[in-house]
């Protein structure tokens, strides 16, 4: 049995991620700003018969990421590995996003991926041995029109952990993995601040969020650079490199017609300054790909 941090529980991929861990007989420790979303997803991993610990967790405040790990070491002596999922998205041309939501969005997805894993390296480096997942995002690849604040944080993650990958080589046992997903069936879009006038849904081809799980579990037990999850990803980012100029061009129509439903939506911060835990869940509703 392994014993397993996972932040960003309470919904998406997350959550789906802490369930396929419970199922194969880990120990989770699940972590997330909702209380009341982390109960619902403790109970459905303790029905699958896993050993679990709950603790309301804001990634971006570094003492509650400390006292997440001291409780779960607490727990079960040791931390064997860390998934962090936790993030918060908005959507809006940037001189219309607010300036405080601009900056929630750093800090859930910068300064929490940078305290999460500051205090896993930690733990592992005194333990010998440990495994870090990281969910990135094709987003911190390429750029999108009304996606600056979400693609400015995923750079800076994508960042972080290819220096954090080339520090560890030399501590044999630990190993750092970045994992990037496309579009994939999660209530994100709909959480998300908005600043557009209409709902964003994961642009196609959809993955569902157990198609992300399996994957990040896999880089648990065999830590690798890097997994990208999505079957138009590759192409995103050939685009995006080779032909920047007729990039450019298609991406605000692209995106308009393929990442913006046509629900209407008043402009607001979504979950990003505070969570919604009457949103949170595994699935987003959205049709994904047969079989993945």
């Amino acid at each position: 049995m392994s014993v397993v941090i996972v932040t960003g529980a309470s919904s998406g991929i997350g959550r789906a991620t802490a369930l396929m861990l419970a199922q194969r007989g880990d120990a989770v420790v699940l972590a997330a700003r909702s209380a009341r979303s982390l109960e619902e997803a403790r109970a459905e991993c303790e029905a699958a018969g896993a050993q679990t610990l709950a603790v309301p967790t804001d990634v971006g405040d570094r003492d509650a990421v400390e006292t997440l790990f001291g409780k779960a070491e607490a727990q079960f002596g040791r931390v064997d590995g860390v998934v962090h999922a936790a993030a918060v998205l908005a959507y809006g041309r940037f001189e219309d996003v607010p300036p405080d939501v601009f900056d929630g969005v750093q800090r859930t997805n910068v300064l929490g991926t940078a305290n999460v894993a500051r205090a896993a390296l930690a733990v592992f480096r005194e333990q010998g041995a440990g495994s870090l997942v990281v969910v990135g995002s094709v987003l911190g690849k390429i750029s999108a029109t009304t996606m600056s604040s979400y693609a400015t944080s995923k750079w800076a993650v994508h960042g972080l952990v290819r220096t954090l990958q080339a520090e560890a080589r030399h501590l044999p046992g630990i190993g750092v993995t970045l994992v990037a997903p496309g579009g994939v069936s999660t209530p994100i879009y709909t959480q998300a601040g908005n600043y557009v006038g209409y709902d964003g849904r994961p642009p196609p081809p959809v993955d569902p969020p157990e198609r992300v799980a399996r994957v990040i579990v896999g880089a648990l037990d065999r830590p690798r650079r890097e997994s990208s999850v999505g079957l138009a990803n590759p192409l995103m980012v050939a685009g995006f490199r080779l032909l920047p100029g007729l990039f450019d061009v298609l991406i605000g129509p692209l995106m308009r017609l393929l990442a913006t439903s046509r629900e209407p939506r008043e402009p607001g911060p979504g979950n990003v300054l505070e969570p919604r835990p009457e949103d949170d869940r595994t699935h987003g509703g959205w049709r994904t790909i047969p079989g993945r």
